[in-house]
């Protein structure tokens, strides 16, 4: 269903982004946006409760999207986190196709193009993505990595490797408006704090099994220190990270109108159950360890292993013995 007063216009690309504090990066994202040699597109923009100069830089372009005919719809709310800031935008696209890039990314010109011809010429896919080039801010012109399609077309195999996070990317994809609607009711997705492309693409992935893909339509990803989604992190920020994506995928399975998925809640709990307790012994804190081995155990997945490494972690006379630290 198309949200009260909205009509989906044929052609119509939408760009759905939330943004916290991008001064550093919003004029990159938006300059991408209006290089791109697709024009019929319109550019929403939810300031998610930014305390820099965001406001500032992006009223500074609405004149020239409007110059160049495409409608700008710019919103700020109270800081609620990138999944709420998109459940705004959703609300108010009108577009055949939808794309949610961050705005501390960069879409090459013919990113948007190329996607639309994609999905124009395969009528068998609902969505899709490209390659995607992960660079360092400091050094842009340093290429870390780049990803490119995946190895399997089974008919789930898309839709297990977003709940188990493997041989999976989040960047670039594009989804037809329609299919959209009929696998994410309302346009509402849960907005647990930990991003929101899992959201978006568990539906996707549950109901239409792999997405296709478009090589030449590339998304460039920016590592920064502050990045929600790229930073390195320690054991203690991996723990929390799981606990926040293992809700996103109960929380989305929940609101996925089919109840057989349900099926693999109990499943992926004891997989992030068991990874947390991995995570923690990593930390050698032993307070942590057992809160999360105690954690494990309720989940059932406990093995002897995990039983000899809660030994070897928490006794105090072999961690003497052993010379352990924490």
């Amino acid at each position: 269903m198309v949200s009260e007063g909205l009509t989906m216009k044929k052609n119509l690309v939408s760009i759905v982004t939330p943004c916290y504090n991008g001064e550093y990066f919003i004029r990159r994202f938006l300059k991408s946006i209006l290089h791109q040699t697709y024009s019929n597109i319109e550019m929403i923009l939810i300031n998610d409760g930014s305390t820099d100069r965001t406001e500032e830089i992006v009223r500074e372009f609405q004149n020239e999207f409007s110059k160049r005919g495409i409608r700008f719809v710019y919103q700020y709310q109270e800081n609620s986190g990138q999944a709420a800031a998109l459940n705004n935008g959703l609300k108010l696209f009108e577009g055949e196709f939808l794309i949610w890039p961050d705005s501390d990314d960069e879409l090459m010109p013919r990113f948007i193009e190329e996607k639309v011809n994609f999905l124009r010429n395969h009528p068998e896919f609902e969505y899709c993505y490209g390659k995607s080039i992960i660079v360092d801010e400091n050094e842009p012109e340093k290429i870390i990595k780049i990803n490119r399609k995946r190895n399997s077309n089974e008919k789930y195999h898309f839709f297990k490797s977003i709940l188990y996070f493997k041989n999976v990317f989040f960047q670039g994809y594009m989804v037809k408006t329609s299919a959209l609607e009929a696998v994410i009711p309302n346009r509402e997705i849960y907005t647990g704090r930990g991003g929101q492309n899992a959201q978006i693409l568990l539906p996707f992935g549950w109901f239409y099994g792999e997405p296709g893909y478009e090589e030449k339509s590339v998304y460039k990803c920016y590592v920064r220190n502050e990045s929600h989604s790229h930073s390195q992190n320690t054991s203690e920020k991996i723990i929390q990270q799981l606990y926040n994506y293992e809700n996103i995928l109960i929380n989305t399975m929940k609101n996925i109108p089919d109840e057989k998925v349900l099926r693999y809640i109990s499943e992926i709990h004891g997989y992030y159950t068991k990874l947390r307790f991995g995570n923690a012994v990593d930390t050698k804190n032993v307070e942590l360890i057992k809160e999360q081995y105690k954690e494990l155990s309720k989940s059932g997945e406990r093995t002897l292993h995990d039983f000899l490494l809660f030994i070897k972690y928490t006794n105090r006379v072999i961690r003497k013995i052993l010379h352990i630290e924490g």
